[in-house]
């Protein structure tokens, strides 16, 4: 998430109440989460274990609940709550602005679109040409759409990530900052969620055809000419490749990757990432033939074991 303008690290040190190590005329461009980081932005880190992690990104300031050693070119933002103090610029950046009508007065809607009744759309919101956005859809503030796209009835588009930290007193809950963005050409169906980035898109590229049902979580990149079937469930933060297929109720851990035209057969679960141009199945998943061998193998056993009796 880019900032309007370049902020000084004095000024973002001065909204979330904390000391800072480095030139007070630092500048700060945006935030962003680990996986999606830039030169110029600020990322979080509260646990000793991704310290280096954080240090080592491309981010340029660091908020950390440790005074550490500062890298060359690099500032900190010392807190002793970094997770709470992320929040307080997502919401002083990205803060949620009610909307009084059922299409926003800021949304920009293309030439030959038809927007079908009871649609949200929400606050700065983009919708290429000659898309059809049936009955009943909810864009949420900021969406992307591009030219030619088809959503069907009851999806729903940007909602929040799922995304918790779990305190002593319960859940606290990190802010989406974030957006959709949805390519040229994609079809979406009925009762989808797609939910919003943490601070970057959740995107499906150019092409891309999505059944009923499906889920996508934060952050999620699927890519161009895809093919996903109903009751599909993908965590956030996954990329998946071109031309993949994914068949009925898949699931798919989060930040795994799924390779170039891999084949996800029906009732799989991926728990890592997966190579491309291969068939997988199972849960675990496995490439499918040599699962399909190992079941055929366990069915025999009962016949193994009465041979084993008779002897």
């Amino acid at each position: 998430m880019k900032f309007p303008k370049a902020h000084t690290l004095k000024e973002i040190a001065e909204i979330i109440g904390s000391e800072f190590v480095g030139s007070e005329v630092f500048p700060v461009f945006g935030m962003n989460e680990i996986h999606v980081v830039e030169e110029g932005d600020i990322v979080f880190v509260d646990h000793p274990k991704y310290y280096d992690k954080a240090l080592n990104s491309k981010a340029t300031v660091v908020l950390i609940n440790k005074k550490v050693e500062c890298p060359e070119g690099k500032a900190l933002l010392i807190s002793d709550d970094p997770f709470r103090d992320f929040n307080k610029l997502t919401k002083h950046f990205k803060p949620f602005v009610n909307s009084n009508n059922i299409i926003s007065a800021t949304a920009e809607i293309g030439e030959g679109t038809i927007i079908q009744p009871g649609v949200f759309i929400g606050n700065h919101v983009k919708i290429g040409k000659n898309c059809v956005i049936h009955p009943h859809v909810t864009i949420y503030d900021g969406c992307i759409i591009g030219d030619d796209v088809t959503i069907h009835a009851n999806t729903v588009l940007g909602a929040d990530a799922f995304y918790y930290k779990n305190r002593p007193e319960g859940f606290d809950k990190l802010l989406s900052g974030g957006t959709v963005v949805i390519e040229n050409n994609v079809d979406i169906g009925a009762s989808c969620t797609i939910d919003r980035g943490v601070t970057g898109a959740t995107t499906i590229k150019e092409g891309s055809k999505l059944d009923n049902q499906i889920q996508v979580g934060h952050d999620t990149v699927i890519g161009k000419k895809c093919l996903i079937a109903s009751h599909t469930g993908i965590a956030g933060c996954v990329v998946i490749e071109d031309e993949v297929t994914l068949w009925g109720q898949v699931g798919i851990t989060s930040g795994a990757t799924i390779g170039k035209k891999a084949v996800i057969l029906a009732q799989t679960g991926v728990a890592k990432s997966l190579e491309g141009g291969k068939t997988y199945f199972g849960s675990p998943a496995e490439e499918a033939r040599e699962k399909l061998k190992q079941m055929a193998s366990v069915k025999q056993i009962p016949e193994i074991l009465q041979k084993l009796k008779k002897n």
